[in-house]
């Protein structure tokens, strides 16, 4: 639903992958990714999508997806993608 959504396109779940981000020693996220194949889409065939806890105290939840675009080809790879991205957000 939420893809159909953000993206314009039907989905259908695959799988659910647990993924354990580390940088330079630290947790930078662990969580279960939903794996999903989307129809319709113009340029992607997969998406990835997840939820964690935002905001003061940790109070709102915050949905992420990620499109599976090179060089997105894997839950791993899609969580690392979006904390760069969320990163460099932050610093600016």
């Amino acid at each position: 639903m939420a893809l159909n959504h953000l993206h314009g396109c039907n989905s259908t779940w695959i799988e659910s992958v647990p993924v354990h981000e580390v940088f330079r020693g630290q947790t930078v996220w662990r969580g279960i990714v939903e794996v999903f194949d989307l129809a319709g889409h113009p340029k992607a065939k997969r998406a990835y999508g997840w939820s964690h806890r935002d905001g003061p105290q940790d109070k709102d939840e915050r949905f992420v997806t990620v499109l599976g675009l090179p060089p997105v080809d894997s839950a791993q790879v899609a969580v690392k993608v979006a904390a760069a991205t969320e990163i460099k957000q932050r610093r600016k």
